[in-house]
């Protein structure tokens, strides 16, 4: 029987790579997003690799509604195997100009969504004695830059929290693992190009070099392909032993 994968956040950027990758592999998809072409791109995905698909347009700040995506996606599937906490989004502004309301949108989508998600399949993958959990965090879940306190908060959050479920399902079959990427080249990376380009007074190029890619080791953007394909491994049997982890994959952004 093939195991079935929600992914949120899931119709752009990593999200969407790594709902090809799964796609590939035969899994189901639960695909979450709220670009208004999202149940497009899920099917397109579905057909292309020949596996059955849900779409929700679930919006990430309403535990309600995410709930409800839960639900329907244990009554299509019979339960989420595999859960990938990834929609996030961002905002980079000095500290003392800083948005209340951008700060409870980014602790809201990128943290607490991920509570609301995981509680609500826990109980399924519980029964099961079967569960993994990945959280995308980022490398400023490990490590800070400035004009960037809800982001950081947050994923530093979400380490914090892939600890506490791997403790707790330890004794049931439940992993919780968190990936840890550098600058990938995606939507939400592109809209930070252009916010970090006001804050630094910096043409792009100089944003790009010196602010973004300059703390990492290999100066390139991350590719999307090897976020999915380390999130396919912790989900996999073979990952069986590994939880609790904070995976970097940031061209070597945190060695130093």
């Amino acid at each position: 029987m093939s195991k079935t994968v929600l992914i949120t956040g899931s119709t752009s950027g990593i999200g969407l790579g790594m709902a090809n990758a799964f796609a590939a592999q035969g899994y189901n998809i639960i695909f979450n997003g709220l670009e208004a072409d999202g149940a497009v791109i899920a099917q397109e995905v579905a057909t292309k690799h020949g596996v059955k698909h849900l779409f929700s347009p679930a919006n990430m700040l309403e535990p309600e509604a995410i709930r409800e995506m839960i639900a329907a996606a244990e009554a299509q599937f019979g339960s989420v195997d595999v859960l990938i906490n990834n929609a996030g989004i961002q905002y980079v502004s000095p500290i003392d100009a800083f948005p209340e309301d951008k700060w409870n949108a980014i602790i809201g989508i990128n943290l607490s969504s991920a509570f609301h998600t995981t509680k609500a399949v826990w109980a399924k993958m519980k029964a099961n004695g079967y569960g993994r959990i990945i959280n995308i965090s980022s490398a400023h879940g490990l490590v800070a830059s400035e004009y960037k306190s809800a982001y950081v908060a947050a994923k530093h959050g979400i380490i914090g929290l892939t600890k506490v479920l791997a403790l707790e399902g330890a004794t049931v079959g439940i992993t919780a693992n968190a990936i840890c990427p550098g600058y990938v080249h995606t939507p939400i990376v592109d809209k930070q190009i252009t916010d970090q380009m006001v804050a630094h007074q910096m043409t792009r190029e100089e944003v790009i070099q010196h602010v973004m890619l300059g703390k990492q080791a290999l100066k390139e953007f991350i590719p999307v392909e090897a976020i999915a394909q380390a999130a396919l491994y912790l989900a996999s049997d073979a990952a069986s032993q590994i939880t609790g982890i904070s995976l970097p994959i940031d061209g070597g952004w945190t060695a130093g």
